[in-house]
C-alpha cells in the first residue's frame, strides 16, 4: 500500500509518495493552479500514479497541506459576514487593543474590519465572568437580527457573546435560531472556535473562521470530488497549523486552524529528520516561490505559539511558531523612488512566474537572477521537464535593474541575491538571536525549492556551522505530512489564583477535555492504543498581562504526581526560561488549561538512497558560476544527487542538482552525506 502527502504552494504543488512495504519515497512537482488549487492536486496525483504504475486503489492514506485559508484572508476573498455579540460590544472588533500598527508611521492604518458595522448586531443578553446568566437570551431578538442579515446578503454569521468561554448556552441557543431561519448560512460560535478569555482575539478568530468558512467548504468539496474521481477511496486529511492532521469534516468546522497548514508540515518533517541525523537543534529554512518561512526546533520539538497576525488580523489558535517574510524564488526585484534596489515582497507567483520560465513573466525575479548567474540550471529544471530561457531573464535584468543602476548584469543579479539573503537572515535572527539563542549551536535545515540554493550564503551571514539539506528538499512540506500525527487542541480558561481548590478545578477541566478528545479520536476512527494526551497549564504572576506555558505531560500521570506546590516549581522554572528571572513570594494565577489530543500514525523509515559508485560518476556537467565580484565566474562541478556515493566528500565550489531543488556549495565549503542521505555542508 502507499501513502501520499501533497503540499499546495504559491508556485508549485508538491507530492511525496511512500511505499509502505520498503519505505521508499518518490517525489513529484507540478505548477500550482491558483484559480482552483484542487486542479493541480488532481493533475499531479494522476501523473504521479501513472508514471509509477500504481493503482489508485492501493493508496491507503492521503494528507494535504494548503494555503487556501491564508490566501483568502490576505486577498479579502471571504463571504459577506455578520456578527452577533453582546449589547455594547459591537465595536470591539474595530477598537481592538487601541494600539497603532506602527508607533511613529501615521500613514500605516489598521485593516478594515471583515464585518462592517451595519452587520455587527447586538443582542441584549449578558453572562457574568463566572458564566452565570445576568440577562437571559431572548430568541426573538436573534430572529430579528437574522431578518436584517437576510436583507444584507450575508452568507456567514459569527456569534461571540461576552464570557461564553465559561458558559456556551447562549451561543448554542443563538446558533439554533440562526440555523432554523437561515439554513444555508455558515455559522461559527466562539465557544467552539476559541473557548478562552480575551474578547478581542476570541471575536477576531471567530469572525475569521466564519469569513472563510463557506469558500473553504466549497474548496474541500471540489478537492474531495477530484480525489474520488482518481479512484482513491480513503478519506483525505488536511494538516493544520499545529502540525497535526484533521479530517475534512473537522476542517469545515474550523478552517481558521489551517492558516499555516503547509509550512507546519515542513517543520514537523524537519524536526523528525534532524533528530534522526543526531542534530535535534535546528533553524528550519523553507524558501519557496513566494515566501521564506523560518522556525526554531529545540531538542527535536518545534516551538509553538497561540497568537499571530494574518494580514494584520489577530488569530489565536495553537500553531507552530513560524516567521514568514515575502522572499522567495518568485520575488520581484524593483528600484524604489530613491534609487535603491529592493527584492519582494511582491511575487510573480505561479502565473506568469519568473521570466526564465517562458510563461509571459515580465518582472525580474530572484529565480531569474539565479539562472543568469548559472547557480540554477540555465537550460531546464525539474529533471528536464521545465525548459529555462536564460537569455530572456538576462535581458530583463539588464533592462530593469542593471541599466538604471549603472551596473553589469552579473553585479545586478548578484546584488538581488545579496538583498534577498539579508532579508532571510533578518528573519532567522528574529526567531533565534533576538530570543537569546546562539546560532552556532544550531544547524540550518534548508528545504523548499530555493532553500538549498541560498542556504550556504545565509549560513555564512548568520554564523551557522552546519547546513542540512534533506533528500528532495523541494518537496519537504509534502514529505512532512507523512510524519504528522492526527491531533486537535482543546482549551478551557480558568482565571483564578493557584490554590488547592483551583487545582481541583483544573483537574476537572482536563478530565472534561480528555472526554471530548476521546470522542473526537473515536470520530476520526483512530484505535485507542494510538491515543496520546499532552497537557499544558498557562499561568502568570498576579499583575502580569501574559502567561507562560508549563508542560504537564500526560494529565492522568501528572495529576497523580503533581499538586499545587509541584506545579509552582515547574512554573517558576518556565518563567525563568522565558523571561530570565523569577519573583519569589509573588502569588501565581492560573489562566488556561490546554490539552493536545494526538492519534499516532506510523512514521516513514528514513533510509539513505543507494547512490552511485563514485563522485566522478555523479558529475554530470561543469559550468561557470558567478560567486560575487571577488571570485567572479568560477568553473564549478555539477553533480546529480542520486549518483552521489555514501562516502562522498565534495569540495566547493560545487552544485548538486535533483528534481525538486538545487544545492549550492560555496568555494571555501565542504560537504558530504550522512547515514540517512542528508547533505551536510560544513561552513
Amino acid at each position: 500500500m502507499y501513502r501520499i502527502g501533497v503540499d499546495v504552494g504559491g508556485t508549485f504543488t508538491d507530492f511525496a509518495l511512500l511505499d509502505e512495504a520498503d519505505g521508499a519515497v518518490a517525489c513529484f512537482k507540478v505548477p500550482s493552479t491558483p484559480h482552483d488549487p484542487s486542479q493541480a492536486i488532481e493533475t499531479g496525483v494522476r501523473d504521479m500514479l501513472r508514471l509509477l504504475k500504481i493503482d489508485p486503489a492501493q493508496v491507503s492514506h492521503f494528507g494535504h497541506g494548503t494555503t487556501v485559508a491564508t490566501n483568502m484572508i490576505i486577498e479579502h476573498r471571504g463571504v459577506a459576514t455578520g456578527l452577533l455579540t453582546t449589547n455594547g460590544f459591537r465595536d470591539v472588533l474595530e477598537i481592538g487593543r487601541q494600539t497603532r500598527p506602527d508607533l511613529y508611521e501615521y500613514s500605516v492604518r489598521k485593516p478594515q474590519p471583515l464585518v462592517p458595522r451595519h452587520h455587527r448586531l447586538e443582542i441584549d443578553e449578558r453572562l457574568g465572568s463566572d458564566g452565570v446568566a445576568i440577562r437571559r437570551l431572548i430568541e426573538a431578538e436573534v430572529a430579528a437580527a437574522v431578518a436584517r442579515f437576510k436583507t444584507g446578503s450575508v452568507g456567514a454569521i459569527a456569534i461571540c457573546f461576552l464570557h461564553s468561554y465559561r458558559n456556551p448556552e447562549h451561543e448554542v441557543a443563538a446558533r439554533r435560531v440562526v440555523e432554523q431561519l437561515m439554513p444555508g448560512a455558515y455559522v461559527s460560535i466562539s465557544s467552539e472556535v476559541l473557548p478562552e478569555f480575551r474578547e478581542y482575539e476570541r471575536m477576531s478568530t471567530t469572525v475569521l473562521n466564519a469569513y472563510i468558512g463557506p469558500r473553504i467548504k466549497h474548496y474541500l468539496d471540489r478537492f474531495r470530488t477530484r480525489i474520488a474521481a482518481i479512484g482513491i477511496a480513503t478519506e483525505p486529511y488536511t494538516i493544520h497549523s499545529n502540525g497535526g492532521l484533521l479530517s475534512l469534516r473537522t476542517v469545515e468546522r474550523f478552517p481558521v486552524r489551517t492558516c499555516l497548514s503547509g509550512p507546519a508540515a515542513g517543520v514537523i518533517g524537519a524536526a523528525a529528520i534532524g533528530a534522526a541525523a543526531g542534530m535535534p537543534d535546528l533553524v528550519t529554512f523553507d524558501v519557496g516561490g513566494t515566501s521564506t518561512d523560518v522556525s526554531l526546533v529545540m531538542q527535536g520539538h518545534p516551538l509553538f505559539t497561540s497568537n499571530r497576525l494574518v494580514a494584520d488580523y489577530p488569530l489565536k489558535t495553537p500553531m507552530i511558531d513560524i516567521h514568514v517574510i515575502g522572499a522567495g524564488g518568485g520575488s520581484v526585484a524593483w528600484i524604489d523612488d530613491g534609487g535603491a534596489l529592493k527584492v519582494g515582497p511582491r511575487s510573480a507567483g505561479a502565473d506568469p512566474g519568473p521570466v526564465a520560465y517562458g510563461r509571459g513573466g515580465v518582472d525580474p525575479t530572484l529565480t531569474d537572477a539565479n539562472v543568469v548567474l548559472q547557480r540554477l540550471n540555465p537550460t531546464a529544471l525539474l529533471d528536464g521537464r521545465m525548459p529555462i530561457d536564460r537569455e530572456h531573464a538576462r535581458e530583463i535584468i539588464a533592462q530593469r535593474i542593471a541599466a538604471p543602476l549603472g551596473l553589469s548584469v552579473e553585479t545586478a543579479a548578484h546584488g538581488m541575491l545579496r538583498i534577498a539573503n539579508a532579508n532571510m537572515s533578518r528573519a532567522i535572527r528574529s526567531v533565534s538571536t533576538e530570543r537569546g539563542h546562539d546560532l552556532a549551536e544550531f544547524a540550518l535545515f534548508a528545504y523548499g525549492g530555493a532553500g538549498p540554493l541560498h542556504a550556504a550564503d545565509v549560513a555564512v551571514e548568520c554564523n551557522f556551522r552546519r547546513v542540512i539539506v534533506p533528500q528532495e528538499p523541494g518537496t519537504m512540506c509534502a514529505r512532512g505530512i507523512l510524519f504528522s500525527d492526527h491531533s486537535l487542541d482543546f482549551v478551557r480558561s480558568e482565571i483564578a489564583p493557584l490554590s488547592p481548590q483551583t487545582w481541583r478545578r483544573v483537574g476537572a477541566l482536563f478530565a472534561e477535555m480528555r472526554r471530548d478528545g476521546a470522542a473526537w479520536l473515536e470520530q476520526e476512527h483512530i484505535a485507542a492504543d494510538r491515543w496520546m494526551f499532552h497537557a499544558f497549564v498557562e499561568a502568570r504572576y498576579m499583575g502580569q498581562n501574559f502567561e507562560v506555558v508549563v508542560p504537564m505531560g500526560d494529565w492522568e500521570d501528572a495529576a497523580a504526581a503533581t499538586g499545587p506546590e509541584q506545579f509552582l516549581d515547574g512554573f517558576r522554572q518556565a518563567h525563568t526560561r522565558e523571561y530570565g528571572y523569577d519573583i519569589p513570594g509573588r502569588e501565581v494565577e492560573i489562566v488556561n488549561c490546554r490539552l493536545q489530543v494526538v492519534g499516532r500514525v506510523d512514521k516513514p523509515r528514513l533510509v539513505a538512497p543507494q547512490g552511485g559508485p563514485s563522485l566522478a560518476a555523479a558529475q554530470i556537467d561543469e559550468r561557470a558560476v558567478y560567486f560575487g565580484e571577488t571570485a567572479g565566474w568560477v568553473a564549478t562541478r555539477i553533480y546529480r544527487r542520486s549518483g552521489l556515493p555514501p562516502d562522498a566528500v565534495i569540495h566547493g565550489p560545487a552544485i548538486v542538482e535533483e528534481m525538486s531543488a538545487t544545492t549550492v556549495i560555496l568555494p571555501d565549503q565542504r560537504a558530504g552525506l550522512d547515514a540517512i542521505g542528508n547533505i551536510l555542508i560544513n561552513v
